[in-house]
Order: C-alpha cells, then structure tokens, then sequence
C-alpha cells in the first residue's frame, strides 16, 4: 500500500509541474528525495536524561528511532568533551517519508500558534527547505503531560529540484502552506 501522498504527487503533482516548467519527460520532474529531523541538545552536558527524552520524542512523532549525534570537538568554554552526545536526528525516505511529510503538511503545522504561512526564504540555492520548529508538541503524536519540556527541531526537506522556484513549486502543489507574496 502505497502513501497517500505519494499517490496525489503522482496523480496531480507531476502533471502541474510538467505544464508549469514545460518538461518534455516525466522523469525531470522534482520529487522529494529525503526528510531530515535534527534537535540540537546543548543541555545535554550537563544532564544526561534530556537525550533520553529528546530521542523518544522523536520516535513518536518519526516512527523512527534516531541517532543520538555525538560532538565531533572539545570545546571548554561549554564544557564539551569530543564524544559527548549533543542531539538526536531521524532521516527518513520512502513511505515513511510521503507519510511523515502528509502528517506535518496537514495536521501539524495548522496547530503551530499564531500561523500566518510558511516562510518562502528558506531555500538554500540548491531546492531543499529548511523549516525550524520552536515546539515539538505541535504534533499530534507527542503528548502534552508526558513531556518534560518544550524543545524544538529542524526539519530539512531535501529535493531533486534544479533550483529553488522548482522546489518551492513541487512544495507547494504537496500542500506546504507559503506566507502570500501580495505587497500591502
């Protein structure tokens, strides 16, 4: 059974976009090739119970489990030894992916408060968005009494796209939510 998503992009998506940029073969149009969670845990040094927490948050809201990541450098002014893990990040492709990114499209981000559309600024050149997220209990999976505290994570949308207005076209069509351009 494939994802619902992945369905509609084939289905609706690839036609708009084939109109849209004038591709001569189905295969030129962008799809989404992986979706990146990453919480960085700069408390983690001193408490070691807060990856505990992180990582099962992102279990639940990935159906993943992550990968603790580990500093890379000591730094003594924060108290950093190399090796000391600092973060937790899931990647997630395929099914996994389409429904992940259905799930956040249309139940997780109209419960982000005071939402007025998402950035169109966050493209870095190369077609893939980064999103910040300031609270990780905007997902339905995560439940308000069993956190210890409100973390936010970045997620990063990596597509196959040439250029950023490919990227933010296929973005869109899969129902990403833009800020409107109009000029007041």
């Amino acid at each position: 059974m494939t994802a619902r998503l992945k369905t509609i992009y084939n289905k609706e998506v690839v036609p708009q976009m084939m109109k849209e940029f004038k591709y001569s073969n189905v295969m030129q149009v962008p799809k989404l090739t992986k979706i990146v969670l990453n919480m960085g845990l700069g408390e983690a040094v001193r408490e070691v119970k807060v990856i505990e927490a992180a990582t099962r948050d992102l279990n639940l809201i990935t159906g993943q489990r992550p990968v603790v990541t580990k500093a890379k450098k000591s730094i003594a002014t924060f108290k950093l030894r190399a090796g000391m893990p600092i973060g937790c990040m899931v990647t997630l492709r395929g099914e996994k992916m389409y429904e992940f990114y259905d799930r956040f499209v249309n139940f997780s981000i109209p419960r982000i408060r005071d939402f007025k559309g998402m950035p169109d600024k966050s493209f870095d050149g190369r077609g893939n968005y980064t999103i910040g997220v300031k609270e990780q209990i905007i997902f339905p999976e995560v439940e308000y009494d069993k956190i210890d505290k409100l973390r936010g994570l970045n997620i990063t949308i990596n597509t196959n796209a040439k250029s950023d207005e490919e990227a933010k076209a296929l973005l869109r069509f899969m129902g990403m939510p833009f800020k409107s351009s109009a000029k007041n």
